[in-house]
C-alpha cells in the first residue's frame, strides 16, 4: 500500500452501520468486517480514534419526539454508544488489534474516563482509541461529539463512514438523478443544508480547519484505501 496521507485520524462511525442488515442491535459479522478495515489501517501504521453512535439501539431525539425528556432520551444514548463501544473493543482485540475505551460519563468498571493526555498516549502508543458516551452532554450529537474529539486529539481529518459513496445534492437512494459532490466547502454543506454532520460539528471542523471525508463503509477496505486514493468519497474542508 503507498504511504498514508495522514498521520492520525478520527474514525466516525453511526451506530445504524454496526446492525448491518437487520435494522437494530448489533450484527455480528458486520462489526467483524468494520474491526478488520480498522485493522489493516493500524497495521499501516496509522493513529486512530474512533466515535461510534448509538442509533441501533436508542436515538435521543427520536425517543424526545415520542414524549421522552429531551435530556433523559439523550443520556440513554450515551449510553447505547458505550455498548457499541465494547463491542468495537471486543471485536479490534480479537484481532490482536490493542484498544482503549474512553467515556465522557465515568463508568470505571468497563472503561477509562476521557482524558485528553491519556487519549494522546495511548495513540502514540499504538493503540486505537474508541470515544463513547457523545461530549457526556444532552443536546449535543456523537457528530459533535467527533469533532471536538478530533480536535482534541490533533487528528488531521475526520473519516465519516456512511452507507453511500459520499456527498449528493439530494438522497441517492430515493432520486435516480441524485448528483454526487467530489469536494465541498464548509459553507457549502452549511448553506445547501447537506447531511453530512450537524451545523455544530460543521461550524467547529471550519473553525479548526478540520477536513472531513465521507465514504461508503459497506466496500470492505474503503477505509484503507480513504488514506492514500483521492478519489474516494467526497470531502469538505476550507476555501
Amino acid at each position: 500500500m503507498s504511504a498514508s496521507k495522514y498521520r492520525r485520524i478520527l474514525l466516525k462511525l453511526s451506530g445504524e452501520a454496526l446492525a448491518g442488515g437487520t435494522g437494530y442491535g448489533i450484527d455480528g459479522e458486520t462489526i467483524r468486517a468494520i474491526a478488520q478495515d480498522v485493522a489493516e489501517v493500524v497495521e499501516a501504521g496509522v493513529q486512530m480514534g474512533v466515535v461510534i453512535g448509538g442509533g441501533n439501539i436508542i436515538r435521543g431525539v427520536a425517543a424526545a419526539q415520542q414524549g421522552m425528556d429531551r435530556a433523559s432520551s439523550d443520556y440513554m444514548g450515551m449510553l447505547a454508544t458505550c455498548i457499541n463501544a465494547l463491542a468495537l473493543q471486543d471485536a479490534l482485540e480479537k484481532l490482536d488489534v490493542k484498544t482503549r475505551v474512553q467515556t465522557a460519563i465515568e463508568m470505571h468498571e468497563i472503561a477509562e474516563p476521557y482524558i485528553r493526555r491519556r487519549a494522546d498516549r495511548h495513540l502514540e502508543k499504538g493503540r486505537v482509541v474508541i470515544f463513547a458516551a457523545g461530549t457526556g452532554n444532552p443536546f449535543f450529537t456523537t457528530d459533535t461529539a467527533a469533532a471536538l474529539r478530533a480536535v482534541e486529539i490533533g487528528a488531521e481529518i475526520i473519516f465519516k463512514a456512511t452507507k453511500v459513496d459520499g456527498i449528493y445534492d439530494k438522497d441517492p437512494a430515493k432520486h435516480a438523478d441524485a448528483v454526487k459532490f467530489k469536494e465541498l466547502t464548509y459553507l457549502d454543506v452549511l448553506n445547501k443544508g447537506l447531511e453530512v454532520m450537524d451545523s455544530t460539528a460543521i461550524s467547529l471542523c471550519m473553525e479548526n480547519k478540520l477536513p472531513i471525508l465521507t465514504f461508503n463503509l459497506r466496500v470492505r477496505g474503503n477505509i484503507r484505501r480513504a488514506l492514500t486514493d483521492s478519489s474516494i468519497g467526497t470531502i469538505v474542508k476550507g476555501v
